[in-house]
C-alpha cells in the first residue's frame, strides 16, 4: 500500500506487491490485503549493517532486524506483521507473491520481480484492514528477456524448469569452484532486471546464511 512506503523508506525498506487476503491465508477476519515487504535497493544493506542487530554477535540477525523493524511499521498502521521465519508453521509466501501482480515463476523455477529481478527477497508482510487495489495487467520481465541468462548460469545445472536440485547446489558450493557461487548466486545475478539493486556483499551474507542451514 502506498502509505506503508514512507514508513518503510528510512530501513530501506518498501512494498514489492500486494494481494488480497484469502479465507485460506488463516488471518483474522477485519484483514482484507497484504503488502509483501522487501528491500528497496542497494541502500538496504547499508542502513542493516549500521543497525544494532547486525552488531551484537548474536544469531539471525537480519530476523530480527526485519521483526522489529517491519514489526514497528506495522504497528503504525494498524496492521499485522508476518514473516517467512519463526515457524513452524510457515507463512504461504510464495504463494502471495504470486498472487500479487508484481512477481511470476522465472524459467529456472525461482521467484522474479518486475524491477527487482531475481534478487527479490521478502524481509516480510503488513496485513492490512484496508483492501489493495485492483491488479494492473502485468506481465514477467522474463517474457520480453531474449537471451534469459539464468537458463545457463549455474555451473551445475541445480536451477531448472525442472526446479532446484538443493543437494547439488549445496556440494558445489563446498567445493573450491563454488567461491563465485558463495559471493552470490550465478543465476540470479544472470538476470539482467534489478542489476545494482543487491550489493555483492549482501549476495554473500544470504548465501553464506543458505549454505550454513545444510550443515
Amino acid at each position: 500500500m502506498d502509505h506503508l512506503d514512507p514508513l518503510l523508506s528510512p530501513f530501506g525498506l518498501m512494498v514489492l506487491g500486494t494481494c488480497p487476503v484469502l479465507p485460506s491465508d488463516a488471518l483474522p477476519d477485519h484483514l482484507q490485503s497484504l503488502s509483501l515487504i522487501g528491500p528497496a535497493g542497494a541502500e538496504f544493506w547499508p542502513l542493516f549493517q549500521d543497525a544494532p542487530e547486525a552488531q551484537d554477535g548474536q544469531p539471525d540477525p537480519l530476523d530480527r532486524w526485519s521483526a522489529r523493524v517491519i514489526g514497528g511499521v506495522a504497528a503504525q498502521a494498524d496492521g499485522l506483521a508476518l514473516f517467512p521465519f519463526g515457524g513452524p508453521p510457515w507463512r504461504p509466501f510464495i504463494d502471495w507473491a504470486l498472487r500479487s501482480d508484481q512477481v511470476f515463476t522465472a524459467p529456472v523455477s525461482l521467484l522474479v520481480h518486475r524491477t527487482q529481478g531475481l534478487f527479490v527477497s521478502f524481509r516480510g508482510a503488513i496485513a492490512l484492514p484496508q483492501p489493495c487495489a485492483e491488479p494492473t495487467e502485468a506481465t514477467s520481465p522474463c517474457d520480453t528477456c531474449p537471451d534469459q541468462p539464468c537458463r545457463t548460469a549455474c555451473p551445475v545445472g541445480a536451477l531448472g524448469p525442472q526446479g532446484y536440485d538443493v543437494p547439488a547446489c549445496h556440494a558445489h558450493l563446498d567445493l573450491p569452484e563454488g567461491r563465485d557461487c558463495l559471493s552470490g548466486c550465478m543465476v540470479r545475478r544472470a538476470c539482467p532486471v534489478g542489476q545494482g539493486l543487491r550489493p555483492a556483499a549482501q549476495s554473500a551474507f544470504h548465501m553464506a546464511s543458505f549454505h550454513r542451514s545444510s550443515t
